[in-house]
């Protein structure tokens, strides 16, 4: 009986340590006896020089979480947007008063890009709670020399990918390759300053690794190289042809080409690629007793100048409707200068950089027949 006594108190000793164990683990949330000095910003647990750290402070334990990691991530976003005068105007492209690409890096999205890397090295250093205010507290940090190795190794890597494609593209005799090299290359740039802004933001002397190219020097480069060696001709046939013909040089001179209408270049501009165009458009009767329609057909080839090869053919279709056939016509011509005059230079320029494919063949889009015996819009 004595012998099963003594069993019965080892176990519930051992189960009492346990359960101590376990609520020493939250101690940090539970409130220690002294508020720690890394609320207030200064700690000798984890200095400046060694940490880079931030403090979330919520009524909850998930939400001080997340404003620590926020905390940190802010420092770094607030570098980057500081740094990047020197190319952000590679990243934003005004088209039309509006600052849209789906295809090119924005400002966000490469603050986006590095800040998710930079935090794949913060954790939770510490945790602490108020029991009088009710407030939690936690101290989210990353180490600066493991952080700094890691973004070290990371530029380095870029360094060698962007060596490769600049000497590719001032090597090659392949004007297309020579192209997609330079954007690549300046694209990879920007996103090596990025991260070069946030080597800087690591290491406590603020100095980063310069990079051998400069953002400007590339985008330049590559600027010069489109304005005289290659070329654009366009040429749209039709009803409604000067507007779409138009809407489609505008979109390739702001994705950096140089075009001229009429299906040919002047001067001694090299034309590299020719895209012909034709537009349809004429009256058709809906049965609505308030409007008009009229039905809008395009079609589009893109060739190479060279060797008369068809890379991409587009096209599109629609039907728009006014209170007159002439405001309808004017609806069609606006629908169509934005549905197949700019995505057609989206799409070109696109393929151009490497980026997407054009579209081999195109079937005709629903009510546009190859041929049609309709009568003109009336004048």
């Amino acid at each position: 009986m004595r012998s099963s006594m003594t069993l019965f108190v080892q176990r519930m000793r051992g189960a009492g340590l346990a359960i101590l164990l376990v609520f020493c683990a939250g101690c940090g949330w539970m409130g220690g006896p002294a508020r720690p000095a890394w609320i207030d910003g200064d700690s000798a647990q984890y200095p400046a020089s060694q940490f880079l750290v931030g403090v979330g402070q919520a009524e909850s334990r998930p939400q001080a979480t997340e404003q620590a990691y926020a905390a940190v991530s802010r420092i770094f976003k607030a570098e980057i947007t500081a740094q990047a005068k020197d190319w952000e105007s590679y990243l934003v492209v005004e088209s039309r008063g509006q600052t849209s690409t789906e295809r090119r890096l924005t400002l966000d999205n490469v603050t986006r890009v590095t800040t998710d890397k930079v935090l794949e090295n913060v954790q939770i250093l510490d945790t602490w709670f108020d029991q009088k205010a009710r407030q939690y507290y936690a101290l989210a940090g990353m180490n600066r020399a493991q952080a700094e190795s890691a973004m070290v190794e990371r530029l380095a890597e870029l360094d060698r990918t962007i060596q490769t494609q600049v000497a590719e593209a001032r090597h090659t005799q392949d004007k297309l390759s020579r192209v997609r090299n330079l954007k690549r290359a300046a694209k990879n740039l920007v996103l090596r300053e990025a991260y070069n802004t946030d080597l800087r933001t690591i290491r406590s002397s603020g100095q980063g690794n310069p990079a051998a190219y400069r953002v400007a020097e590339l985008a330049a480069e590559l600027e010069q190289f489109l304005s005289t060696q290659y070329g654009m001709a366009v040429e749209v046939s039709g009803e409604q042809a000067e507007p779409l013909e138009r809407a489609l040089i505008e979109g390739l001179t702001q994705e950096g080409f140089a075009v001229a209408g009429g299906g040919a270049v002047s001067g001694t501009m090299p034309v590299e690629l020719s895209i012909k165009g034709t537009v349809r458009l004429w009256p058709i009767d809906v049965h609505d007793p308030h409007f008009r329609y009229v039905r809008w057909c395009t079609d589009a080839v893109i060739e190479e100048t060279a060797t008369h090869r068809v890379i991409g053919a587009v096209s599109k279709g629609g039907k728009e409707g006014h209170v007159t056939e002439r405001e309808a016509a004017a609806k069609a011509v606006r629908v169509m200068q934005q549905e197949f005059s700019a995505e057609l230079a989206r799409s070109v320029a696109a393929h151009i950089y490497g980026e997407a494919d054009l579209p081999a063949a195109a079937a005709a889009p629903s009510g546009c027949p190859k041929e049609t015996g309709a009568s003109p819009l009336g004048r």
